[in-house]
């Protein structure tokens, strides 16, 4: 039995709203975040506020000074002859970055990249074309509300700086940047 004319009308009515209204609401998303990163980089103090991303099964802490642009994973160029953890070179707005990922190069399995993917890049201030393959963006986040657990003394990770734990237990790291393009390991890609 076929539909009537109205009840597919109806329907494919009401699938174009869902999709308006969920693309709306992401873009409604995407700007708060950019207007409360914007707010926040123009604070007296800017570590309080810190963007929260998912790298691998890890949750850490970026300063908002240090992360730049966040943008969805479009095309990786691979680069021959490089480590596993080099994922490739991609174009944002006509700046070629290289794409790390991160979680492999701190020697975990390598990040999946799927539709909550981004690549965060460094901030200009730090003159590194590079970002880093994130699993997941999730938001700022405030540590003065968060309890710091330890204050990393890790040689073979010196980036990752202090931890946190937040109301719900679950433990942030605090990774500095501007650490991790002066390391030695980070900087050779070439195999």
């Amino acid at each position: 039995m076929s539909q009537p004319t109205s009840d597919l009308h109806a329907e494919k009515v009401f699938v174009k709203t869902d999709i308006v209204t969920r693309r709306t609401r992401l873009r409604e998303f995407q700007a708060q975040l950019v207007e409360r990163m914007q707010t926040a980089r123009s604070g007296e103090d800017t570590r309080v506020n810190q963007l929260g991303v998912m790298i691998g099964g890890s949750r850490y802490l970026l300063n908002l000074l240090a992360a730049g642009e966040i943008v969805s994973v479009g095309v990786i160029t691979g680069v021959p002859l490089t480590q596993p953890w080099f994922l490739g070179l991609t174009n944002i707005r006509g700046n070629l970055i290289s794409v790390i990922d991160f979680a492999q190069f701190e020697g975990h399995a390598a990040t999946p990249v799927d539709k909550d993917s981004r690549i965060i890049a460094f901030a200009p201030g730090l003159s590194f074309n590079s970002g880093l393959l994130v699993s997941r963006v999730l938001g700022l986040h405030n540590v003065a509300e968060m309890v710091v657990q330890s204050e990393v003394q890790n040689e073979s990770a010196p980036w990752a700086i202090k931890r946190y734990l937040d109301r719900e237990s679950q433990v942030w790291t605090e990774l500095d940047l501007s650490l991790i393009i002066q390391n030695p390991q980070f900087l050779h890609v070439g195999l």
